[in-house]
């Protein structure tokens, strides 16, 4: 009979995200693994790993397996209906940070909310601000509505296309991070469990964002901005695109130095 096995067996392989795989299946902290080396693994913990480390081997991402993604200074729940949050989008709390003070009392628009990760980490940051988002999904409206309502903030929620779901409202700053990858991108390959109506907008990755830039004039104050994330080309046509209602036009990249935001002001 073979022995059992035990924690340090495992630590001891190359197995990927093995540290954070048995955390998951022995539901314990990291500290607690490396505190306890010899503890034997139980017949259930074991299966309940196997399959863990079966779906990671086969791509799975580990923010799917583990339910959670960290993101700017909250956890956020996320599933299958929701992008991963990325620390490259909190480029766009930081922006939005230094456009308003955080107790001025403005109109927050986070188009295509997701997991909410926009809108909630600027409602929580900002209480003073009205936060609005906006997805097509409803399952993934159901995912924010959950994450809104485990950090207790206060975020109107509506469900629709772009700024459609929110006919007639004005904001003082719309904010988004839409799909902007080409339909044919040979990367989507490494992205083939996220949704793929998050990802992709036509030809060259643009469709979404024309039709928010085209949409947003009508529904922003005297003064207000629009704040779009971007794909690492895309900058100057998007810039290009902005310059034709918006002023103040301005490119930001990200912590990698990749062009990764554009930034107009309405007149």
């Amino acid at each position: 009979m073979s022995r059992a096995k035990t924690i340090q067996d495992f630590l001891r392989s190359d197995v990927i995200d093995i540290e954070e795989l048995l955390g998951l299946a022995l539901d314990c902290s990291k500290s607690s693994l490396y505190a306890n080396p010899n503890h034997k693994i139980s017949a259930a913990e074991l299966a309940s790993l196997d399959i863990l480390i079966q779906k990671r081997q086969s791509g799975e991402p580990f923010a799917y397996l583990s339910g959670s993604k960290g993101f700017y200074h909250l956890d956020f729940k996320v599933t299958t209906d929701t992008l991963i949050p990325r620390p490259e989008t909190e480029l766009l709390i930081d922006i939005s940070l230094d456009l308003f003070d955080s107790s001025e009392s403005i109109k927050v628009l986070d188009l295509g909310t997701g997991s909410g990760i926009i809108a909630i980490t600027l409602a929580d940051k900002c209480t003073n601000w009205k936060v609005s988002a906006t997805d097509q999904s409803e399952d993934a409206l159901e995912v924010a509505k959950a994450n809104a309502k485990s950090v207790a903030t206060s975020v109107e929620f509506s469900h629709g296309s772009w700024l459609e779901a929110v006919p007639g409202q004005v904001f003082d700053l719309i904010i988004s991070n839409p799909p902007y990858v080409e339909d044919n991108d040979p990367h989507l390959i490494n992205l083939q469990f996220e949704p793929i109506s998050a990802l992709i907008s036509g030809a060259d990755g643009l469709d979404d964002i024309r039709m928010i830039i085209e949409q947003a004039p009508k529904q922003l104050n005297s003064g207000g901005y629009l704040l779009l994330e971007h794909g690492y080309n895309q900058q100057r046509k998007i810039m290009r695109l902005m310059r034709e209602s918006f002023i103040e036009v301005r490119g930001f990249q990200d912590n990698n130095g990749i062009d990764r935001a554009v930034l107009g002001r309405i007149q």
